[in-house]
């Protein structure tokens, strides 16, 4: 029986831009990434095997949306927001494009959907991966082959309220067993914000206002060089790359600062960046006696970044602040497995184990500043080797995975060249997972999981220096920060066109950004992170039913957190919908336009301000038997998203009025000459170290 639609109700979705889940600034100088969902069901082809949902890519009307991230955008439990991919509900994810890791964004704007096979989401990743990883995106291509020169060619050219463009160009050599291949990217994006962040609360007495406005752009230029090469012999492999990676920013801010009923003061704010760093990855796998499989991955990653501020206030008589701050960071790495069949299952056993040395060098030039927020060193070494093991064996309908995870880390910690005992540590962890799921037929299954995990807080939160943000404010880290404890409890079920999504969990020891009074001669406030106990449920439900070429999605969801920090709870629930519509026309046409929304509520220590209404559209076309892609993309068509917050922590009130550049229009031309995947099958090493540094 076939489904009928009006017309005029498909038309009208035409011009229905594309949903996403709204990121929310959670303060200056972090963004806290709302965990909602954007659950945009596809095609009848994404099936639900344990707890991992398998998307068939190949043929389907996802094929010609133009880049992964295109089709990632589309699938269930994966949102794309500015080339960010995230997956519902997690914090750490880790990408994989035909077995090896993924370093950046550019590597999915430069993979075209039609040489997408399928995408797999591990949505309770055994203990072969480390406990901090939330989820794993793992992606398959055609394996198309030939001999001879391939050479990929995409230019992208955006305007929101500045122009920005993108250029990446690749070779790629095969001859025989071997494949030489090498790639840049020159990127220049141009990013613009506007905000007034005003801040309330008694001092000495009095109820006293802090306020300040900003009106910033961020021009950076970025590259990438790369080049590499894999062999393939049977069941051996092996590859290795090189990749150059330099940059440099230049912050620039005119805006005010007042306090209480004063005049505003005049403030201009530059900042200076550039950053430069290497990074050298090796694989070997080999398969023997027909059944073991061995695989081996080593990195090695060296990194430098020099910052100078300066703030001045030309229209006072307030001297000028600036500061210079230079760090470093040393990765070496390595990852080796044995995979073979077990009792009727799947046995993986390794070990994973890294080196990271990391320094910051912080100096305030000016003195009076100097006296609350002094100059320091920090340095921090942390020594990690794990042990693990997972197994996995279908029985019958049933399917099960457990594993367990051991890690030995020692860190240390020194200021100004002197240990710091209360914050350097030896901890030893063990960390187990399990997952049960049940197939009651092609159409209906069901999984339940749980996880415990160790998040390690990013090495720029452990810093104990402080950055001068005005004349009351104060930004900085926080070396006491401890390792969360999390448990997570999810359950999964898929339906015919319907899906549920259900996860509790339970986090001792995260962190969360809060301000407060900082002890000084005068009124100064401090943002900085400090660990709270949360719980949070989210609740998902989607339905899609393709109807010829078209595919509606339908999400309705809510996500609930319990927080009591400092006699004030944090508690109010988050509910949001989404409508997304993926549209195939017959001679390479395709077309995406979508809806969605979201109420006011809390996260961590954040309440954001609702978004009921925002929309997305693209339209592409492809050419050249789908050699040549154009397309052509709208966001936040009706400049609708709201990004405001605000904070009530330790007296101190915080209501944040901001506007980005989310709004704006791009154009994206793609060309292929023999387009092949890479055979590189190198894993990361020590990825969640990567992504501290």
């Amino acid at each position: 029986m076939k489904t009928k639609i009006p017309i005029s109700i498909l038309t009208a979705f035409l011009f229905v831009e594309s949903s996403y889940a709204q990121n929310k600034e959670a303060a200056d100088s972090l963004t806290r990434e709302l965990q909602e969902v954007v659950v945009t069901a596809k095609q009848p082809a994404t099936k639900l095997v344990g707890s991992t949902l398998v998307s068939t890519i190949l043929g389907t009307n996802l094929a010609d949306l133009g880049t992964a991230l295109d089709v990632l955008a589309q699938l269930p439990m994966i949102k794309v927001e500015d080339n960010a991919v995230s997956v519902i509900g997690k914090n750490n994810i880790e990408i994989y494009i035909d077995g090896r890791p993924m370093r950046d964004g550019n590597e999915l704007r430069q993979l075209l959907s039609s040489n997408l096979k399928k995408v797999e989401l591990l949505m309770a990743p055994g203990a072969a991966y480390e406990s901090t990883t939330g989820a794993v995106l793992k992606i398959t291509t055609r394996r198309n082959f030939v001999q001879g020169l391939s050479l990929t060619d995409q230019f992208l050219l955006e305007r929101r309220r500045k122009w920005s463009v993108v250029d990446f160009l690749a070779l790629s050599y095969r001859a025989g067993n071997w494949e030489f291949f090498t790639n840049g990217t020159i990127n220049r994006n141009n990013s613009h914000a506007r905000g007034i962040t005003t801040n309330t609360l008694v001092y000495d007495g009095k109820e006293t206002t802090v306020g300040s406005s900003q009106h910033n752009s961020y021009p950076t230029t970025t590259g990438v060089v790369k080049a590499g090469f894999n062999y393939a012999d049977g069941p051996q492999s092996f590859g290795a790359y090189y990749r150059n990676n330099p940059e440099r920013g230049d912050f620039k801010n005119t805006g005010s600062e007042w306090l209480n009923d004063s005049p505003a003061i005049s403030n201009n704010i530059d900042k200076r960046k550039r950053a430069h760093s290497h990074l050298a990855s090796l694989y070997y796998e080999n398969t023997f006696a027909e059944k073991y499989l061995l695989h081996f991955d080593g990195d090695f990653r060296q990194s430098n970044e020099s910052n100078s501020v300066a703030t001045t206030y030309p229209e006072s008589s307030n001297p000028a602040v600036n500061s210079a701050d230079q760090r470093t960071s040393t990765l070496w790495a390595g990852k080796l497995y044995l995979n073979f069949p077990l009792w009727n299952g799947d046995f993986t056993v390794g070990t994973q184990d890294s080196y990271t040395h990391t320094s910051l060098d912080y100096r305030m030039l000016n003195t009076s500043v100097s006296e609350y927020i002094p100059s320091s060193l920090t340095d921090a070494r942390q020594t990690s080797a794990a042990l693990f093991a997972s197994w996995s064996r279908m029985f019958g309908k049933f399917s099960l995975s457990a594993g367990a995870r051991y890690e030995y880390v020692d860190y240390n910690f020194k200021v100004d060249g002197k240990r710091d005992e209360n914050v350097s540590r030896r901890d030893h962890l063990l960390t187990p997972d399990l997952s049960l799921g049940y197939s009651f037929n092609k159409e209906a299954q069901i999984s339940l999981s749980y996880k415990m995990a160790t998040v390690k807080p990013p090495y720029s939160q452990l810093t104990g220096s402080l950055n001068y943000v005005g004349l009351h404010q104060i930004e900085g880290g926080n070396p006491a920060l401890h390792d969360e404890r999390m448990h997570d409890i999810q359950l999964f079920g898929m339906w015919k066109g319907f899906m549920l999504q259900a996860d509790y969990t339970r986090a001792l020891d995260t962190y969360a950004y809060v301000k407060q009074l900082y002890p000084a001669n005068k009124l100064q406030l401090i943002m900085h992170p400090v660990n709270i106990d949360v719980s949070a449920l989210s609740l998902y439900l989607v339905w899609s039913q393709p109807v010829g070429r078209w595919t509606p999605n339908v999400t309705v969801g809510m996500y609930r957190q319990w927080l009591k920090l400092d006699n004030h709870r944090y508690n109010k629930p988050i509910f949001s919908y989404y409508f997304d519509n993926t549209l195939s026309i017959r001679h390479g046409w395709a077309i995406t336009a979508n809806i969605s929304g979201s109420s006011q509520g809390d996260m961590h220590t954040n309440r954001f301000g609702a978004s009921w209404l925002t929309m997305d559209a693209s339209i592409g076309k492809t050419f050249l038997n789908k050699s040549l892609t154009v397309k052509l993309s709208a966001t936040d068509i009706f400049n609708t998203a709201n990004n405001d917050w605000s904070m009530n922590t330790y007296g101190v009130f915080v209501d944040k009025r901001q506007s980005y550049d989310r709004r704006g229009i791009s154009l994206n031309i793609i060309y292929n000459f023999q387009p092949r995947k890479s055979k590189y099958k190198g894993t990361s090493a020590a990825e969640e170290e990567m992504k501290r540094l």
